[in-house]
């Protein structure tokens, strides 16, 4: 079966952000070797820092910080491949 989700992050030149985004990458492709293609570093400028997959937006620095990364794997897991669990990035329901 072909797989062709790819995983974009663009990121700040001038902010010096490269080394975020290759351990962000790194981690994705880590995790979700099976279901993604292809992770891309895109140069960008003015102070951008954002995840897409498959062009859809999943995270932007501007309106919520930079990626926390188990709130970002889980968002990308909860579209590519809802019952496959995270481990210890899995999301945990508060004690009651």
């Amino acid at each position: 079966m072909a797989v062709n989700n790819r995983i974009e992050i663009e990121y700040c030149t001038q902010c010096r952000w490269l080394l975020r985004a290759a351990w962000i990458a790194q981690e994705l492709l880590t995790t979700f070797q099976s279901e993604l293609q292809e992770v891309a570093l895109r140069p960008g400028q003015g102070g951008i820092f954002a995840v897409r997959l498959n062009d859809e937006l999943l995270w932007d620095r501007a309106k919520q910080g930079f990626p926390d990364l188990p709130l970002l794997k889980q968002a990308i897991r909860d579209r590519l491949a809802p019952d496959r669990p995270l481990g210890h990035s899995d999301r945990h329901e508060p004690a009651r």
